[in-house]
């Protein structure tokens, strides 16, 4: 995994059960919203069905990396940490390093004692997208 991923999974590993969600939810806080080209031009974002909540994602090659923008409503503030973990520990990682991520490296985080196992499937799927998005970019010439 990429370290910056690696550091986050192992700050809520480290952290007590308790805090756990308090964690999620601050990175829920922090999800960056949509650049003004995405936010205008929607249809570059994929949205991910097995998200209970309308949910949506975009990988773009930038650089030598992978730029990942997410779209989730503020009334899902556990989809939107989730999102905002993968932002900060995959954003400008490259295609390579984004394809090892196991999908479900949550379950290193403990949130699998935290969150329903329809949110956890959603998770899952969401960097399942991703990862379905790097392979598209790769195999469309720009990676």
């Amino acid at each position: 995994m990429p370290a910056e991923l690696d550091e986050i999974v192992d700050l809520f590993a480290a952290s007590p059960k308790g805090m756990r969600l308090e964690l999620l939810l601050d990175y829920a806080n922090r999800l960056p919203p949509l650049p003004d080209d995405l936010a205008a031009d929607r249809g570059r974002l994929e949205q991910v069905h097995e998200c209970q909540t309308p949910f949506f994602v975009a990988a773009e090659h930038s650089g030598d990396g992978i730029a990942l923008h997410f779209d989730a409503p503020p009334e899902a503030p556990t989809t939107r940490g989730y999102a905002s973990v993968l932002a900060a520990g995959l954003s400008g990682a490259p295609a390579e390093d984004i394809l090892a991520v196991p999908n479900d490296f949550y379950v290193g985080m403990g949130l699998g004692e935290l969150i329903s196992p329809l949110r956890l499937r959603g998770m899952g799927a969401i960097l399942g997208t991703i990862k379905r998005l790097v392979v598209e970019d790769i195999e469309g010439g720009s990676g």
